[in-house]
């Protein structure tokens, strides 16, 4: 059971003192902590520091967590670029990376960010799987591709990953067709769906595509993405945390927290109700849980991180057969 953090790379979740270059410290505290991994987001829509570059300066900053994108968006960087820097950084960290992707969705996430790329939006989810055929085949040593978007011929040797084949990639959605691609070619599946009951059956759908390609359940890691607020203590407000999580979502998404939580798995209140919360996604078959902290300013990130590292033993127990 593996529980890590998502960390703000976002300039949205600074505070007017903060400095950036402190994102580092940040991922050693939750190593030592007890986080099994760390990961950055992706997006060319707002100021931020970009992810690949960020998982760059973890790598030797820390020994053991998993370094991972939640999600990386390949449309926004050349497909060889891409399986180059991916390669480096897996061999940088001694085989830590993990890197699930997403094709982005229509509206300010989306479109736009192809248009930046230069990419068409149309049939973005076969690029999106075809990019990372290409990484795979160039990763074992493959010289040439040809598929029906990218066509490479006599692709000079790069980096070797530290581990054959390259790091293990998930992917991010919860459709259908999502889930079926996730259990026919993915290593993991990373949604953020409202409700656990949801969870379990997209879980239970991507073990059969699993199974129907010839695969074993337990090729493909069941992942979580879920933004998370604590807000406990005597004096604790229980409106606080819901207010606290309603400015996050404002800040990041431009929505209120009401309208965030019908499409994002969202947990805030007391100790006691994120932990059960938690667990129930743990009990629909999750066994490696991003999670987002609700916090404003890298302060109030690190009393997150404190106060959910106090509910690691608990919710990693309930992970346990």
């Amino acid at each position: 059971m593996d529980i890590g953090v998502l960390l703000p790379t976002g300039a949205a979740q600074w505070g007017p003192d903060d400095d950036p270059r402190d994102l580092v410290a940040l991922g050693r505290r939750a190593e030592r902590a007890g986080f099994s991994s760390l990961f950055v987001n992706d997006t060319l829509i707002g100021p931020r520091v970009e992810a690949l570059t960020m998982l760059a300066a973890l790598a030797p900053a820390t020994d053991a967590v998993t370094l991972g994108t939640a999600a990386l968006l390949p449309h926004l960087r050349r497909p060889v670029q891409t399986a180059q820097a991916l390669a480096s950084l897996d061999l940088l960290s001694g085989g830590r990376l993990a890197v699930a992707v997403g094709a982005g969705f229509p509206g300010r996430f989306g479109q736009p960010l192809y248009a930046l790329s230069e990419v068409p939006w149309e049939r973005r989810f076969a690029r999106l799987d075809e990019t990372v055929a290409l990484w795979r085949t160039l990763w074992g040593g493959g010289g040439s591709f040809h598929g029906e978007f990218l066509r490479f011929a006599d692709v000079p040797p790069m980096t070797r990953p530290f581990r054959p084949g390259g790091p293990p990639v998930w992917l991010g959605g919860a459709t259908p067709a999502a889930l079926a691609r996730t259990g026919r070619t993915y290593d993991g599946w990373l949604p953020y769906p409202p409700d656990p009951a949801d969870y379990a059956t997209g879980l239970r759908a991507v073990r059969a595509a699993a199974a129907g390609a010839g695969r074993a359940a337990g090729d493909v890691t069941p992942a979580l993405f879920v933004s998370v607020r604590i807000d406990d203590g005597p004096d604790a407000d229980p409106g606080d945390g819901r207010r606290a999580m309603d400015a996050y979502a404002r800040a990041t998404y431009g929505m209120p927290l009401e309208d965030l939580e019908k499409v994002q798995a969202v947990v805030t209140g007391s100790a006691d109700r994120v932990r059960e919360r938690l667990e129930e996604y743990v009990a629909a078959g999750a066994r490696h849980v991003v999670a987002r902290l609700g916090a404003l300013d890298l302060r109030s990130q690190r009393d997150q991180l404190e106060r959910l590292a106090d509910l690691l033993p608990a919710v990693r127990a309930a992970g346990v057969p």
